[in-house]
């Protein structure tokens, strides 16, 4: 069937209207795609900075000048700085064996009184105690026989003596007295040194009177005596200590005894206070022990306060030499936030928090391996008022 021109026109009509209706929709459709784009970029871009606000808002502490001078905030820049090198080990503190004393009585007998109380500071020869002993009695008997045995002795000594002289009586005779009087001296001088060995004066107001005294000045510790006791002469009935100074003991393992040394200054510290002390090592082991296979190494410290009370546990801090770092911070200045440690740096209007890599560190520098450069200024003391502050702005965010 032959197409007609008129049929052919109407077609291309309806072809082209088609086209010209799919162009349409697919106009209409991209632009309400773009629109759409758009509206989702742009609160893309609201989310971000929302986000970005809210980083912000967490991360820093908003102070003026006003208030970091009243928070006593110093700011310093981070730089190059020594560490003095450091080996810790645990110890602790022990009597000064050197100046402690364990009194025993030396001779038995039985509590007449007891002066001395526990924690009570004594003198050099102040009386602890007396106890009443018989052994003490037989003592001093033997002692004040043989004091008048020499008196009859020298008597009888001058008396020979003179007559012998005046051609009276034979030498024999007064050659005897001679001897007699010399062994009544040893027998006095014999009597005398027991007393001195235990301790006990000549003549007291008995004889069975017995003080026990003080063998320097320090503070009873220990008493294991009571009024009436009955005591055995090597009972440890006292013990009397100079806390003036005490031992830091510690444990040395063979792989550090090249580094610690008889001479060397350390630092002792305690969590039970702020304060710390700085001594010397007076002695390390030169055995190791069967046990724990470690070296005991001790250092004696001045102890005019009395702070380091014996049987407080201590960290014990062996310096070495010092070692130059290119980054360090004061050790005040590093805060654990997020379970990291961190700085607060200085930005305008206040500070940030800056998470940070820490190497070594002394008592008062710790050095920065990553996280800040030299130059970057931060809050180097009271920093805990900064991570407080962070806390707070974070909990009312939060809220």
């Amino acid at each position: 069937m032959a197409i007609t021109n008129k049929q052919r026109i109407a077609m291309a009509v309806i072809v082209l209207v088609g086209l010209l209706g799919g162009a349409a929709v697919l106009m209409t459709e991209g632009h309400k795609s773009g629109e759409e784009a758009e509206h989702a970029e742009g609160d893309g871009h609201g989310h971000d900075e929302k986000a970005a606000e809210k980083e912000e808002h967490a991360d820093s502490v908003k102070l003026t000048d006003e208030q970091i001078k009243a928070a006593n905030i110093s700011v310093t820049a981070a730089g190059k700085a020594k560490l003095q090198a450091a080996s810790q080990f645990q110890g602790e503190i022990r009597f000064n064996e050197d100046r402690t004393a364990h009194v025993v009585p030396r001779l038995a007998g039985v509590a007449e009184s007891v002066a001395a109380n526990l924690g009570q500071q004594v003198q050099k020869g102040e009386v602890l105690a007396v106890i009443a002993s018989t052994s003490l009695s037989e003592q001093r008997s033997e002692l004040l026989t043989a004091q008048k045995r020499r008196e009859l002795a020298r008597s009888t000594y001058e008396r020979e003596r003179k007559l012998w002289q005046e051609k009276i009586s034979a030498e024999q005779d007064y050659l005897q007295a001679q001897s007699a009087l010399q062994e009544a001296d040893i027998a006095v001088r014999n009597a005398s040194q027991k007393l001195a060995a235990v301790g006990a004066a000549a003549t007291a107001g008995g004889l069975n009177r017995f003080e026990i005294c003080a063998p320097f000045k320090g503070t009873v510790v220990e008493k294991h005596l009571s009024l009436g006791e009955a005591v055995k002469e090597d009972a440890s009935i006292f013990t009397i200590s100079d806390l003036s100074t005490v031992w830091a003991e510690f444990a040395v393992a063979p792989k550090d005894l090249s580094t610690v040394r008889v001479g060397q200054r350390v630092v002792v510290s305690s969590t039970a206070f702020a304060s710390s002390a700085e001594g010397t090592i007076s002695y390390v082991g030169s055995l190791l022990g069967e046990q724990t296979r470690t070296a005991k190494a001790r250092v004696t410290l001045n102890n005019p306060n009395a702070a380091w009370r014996p049987g407080l546990f201590v960290t014990v801090a062996v310096l070495g030499e010092d070692q130059e770092v290119p980054v360090a911070v004061s050790a005040e200045a590093v805060q654990t936030v997020e379970d990291k440690p961190s700085v607060f740096v200085a930005v305008p209007g206040g500070f940030a928090t800056r998470a940070v890599k820490v190497g070594r560190s002394d008592s008062k520098t710790v050095e920065i391996l990553d996280g800040l450069k030299p130059g970057e200024k931060y809050a180097a003391t009271n920093s805990f008022v900064l991570k407080s502050e962070l806390g707070k702005d974070s909990a009312g965010h939060g809220h």
